[in-house]
């Protein structure tokens, strides 16, 4: 029989773009020397919405702005993006400025103030300079072809050495359902959230609550088990519309196709947070921890991404090096409870440590598989039935470089 997971099915090339009834933009307005700075995607009609936002004390503008469209009635049709300036930490001239810019895209994309969320990414602490926010708004002219994707992704970025899109389907009450995401980040990535942003798009039929409890839950799963450097910053989100163009039975926990749209969810989540992990500053290699066998789901998750988070850990990877000690010295230090003597770690299938007790292994076959651009590193707990992922990057000497000279 068919699992919920073997129903979704990977949209080829896909983008925000690839769900009916979207389009988007994105254009050079000056805010970067020469690279595309404002970027929209524009729903044909209202559309149910979800966010999540960052835990971070410290809240740009731009999310107040969000969450003030959001709570009138949980409908967005258009979402203005800047990169470059953060518009953080800038007081009241920086909420007006967010105002304002919610205020440009409306009237330019004539639709209503409310319907309009706001997300910026760059740097912190500097104002926005409204005159080419309001030349690039201008400039904005949504379509619904691949390039029109390319330019929103590109819009979006900051330190990103690539743009971050996918889309996925399934059959969900009789009728195809597709989902596109599109994504930035690259460093300051440590949710809940990290400097990210997601930006999902559904042709799905489904209400904000249940909306909202979808992306809740796979958040939990995807977004929030990534890590780069330990650090959140203070603008990032993920936010899913859903216009209804699928025409099926709306979508309620309820639903008998309820337990697969939340799995199409998670695939697009999951794709988008691993290709940030994946694109970390300065990174080489993709780095996931699978964790099995744990007494509870957020204990594995736990060990996951603190296992993923350790920049011992992180070193250890860059340079290919089998220290396993890194490994269970994060893991003692996750605040979780368990007993060590039941513990078994490999890198890939090569086995390290067994209940406890080292392994002799290959030094020169697990320096070869640590080479590798995509590592992962197994951790059984033999302690019960739950399991959890995390994703993550090396740590290199680039990192160090990009960071040193981010505002020069």
């Amino acid at each position: 029989m068919e699992t919920v997971k073997q129903r979704i099915q990977e949209f080829e090339n896909g983008t925000i773009l690839s769900v009916p009834g979207f389009k988007a933009a994105g254009v050079h307005a000056g805010l970067r020397y020469a690279k595309k700075d404002v970027g929209v995607i524009l729903s044909e009609k209202p559309a149910a919405s979800a966010a999540v936002f960052t835990t971070n004390v410290f809240q740009a503008a731009p999310l107040s702005v969000t969450k003030d469209s959001l709570s009138h009635g949980r409908t967005i049709q258009a979402i203005i993006v800047n990169s470059a300036c953060a518009n953080a930490c800038t007081g009241e001239q920086g909420m007006a400025d967010a105002y304002e810019m919610r205020k440009m895209a409306a009237s330019h994309l004539q639709v209503k103030e409310h319907h309009v969320a706001v997300a910026s990414t760059g740097v912190i602490g500097e104002y926005m300079k409204m005159d080419k926010i309001q030349y690039g708004i201008n400039l904005l002219n949504p379509s619904g072809d691949s390039e029109s994707a390319k330019a929103f992704q590109t819009a979006i970025l900051t330190t990103d050495t690539v743009i971050k899109g996918c889309a996925y389907q399934a059959e969900i009450g009789g009728k195809l359902v597709t989902m596109g995401g599109a994504a930035k980040g690259s460093g300051m990535i440590h949710p809940n959230m990290a400097t990210m942003l997601g930006f999902i798009t559904t042709d799905a039929a489904i209400d904000s609550i249940s909306l909202q409890h979808a992306l809740s839950k796979v958040t939990n799963e995807t977004f929030n088990q990534i890590t780069v450097d330990g650090d959140t910053s203070t603008n990032d989100m993920v936010m899913v519309l859903a216009n209804g163009y699928a025409g099926h039975d709306m979508l309620t926990p309820e639903h008998k196709d309820w337990d697969c749209f939340v799995e199409l969810l998670k695939a697009v989540s999951e794709d988008l947070a691993k290709k940030i992990a994946k694109d970390g500053e300065g990174a080489t290699k993709l780095i996931e921890v699978q964790v099995t066998g744990a007494k509870g789901k957020m204990d594995a998750q736990k060990i996951a991404k603190t296992i993923v988070g350790s920049n011992l850990v992180k070193s250890a990877m860059y340079g290919a090096d089998a220290n396993w000690g890194r490994i269970i010295g994060a893991m003692g230090r996750s605040g979780v409870l368990f007993d060590p003597d039941q513990v078994d770690i490999s890198f890939g299938n090569i086995v390290v440590l067994n209940s406890g007790q080292p392994v002799a292994f290959s030094e020169q076959e697990a320096q070869q598989y640590l080479q590798n651009n995509a590592i992962t590193i197994h951790v059984k707990m033999n302690e019960g039935k739950e399991s959890g992922i995390a994703w993550g990057c090396d740590l290199t000497y680039d990192y160090v470089k990009i960071n040193a000279s981010y505002r020069s």
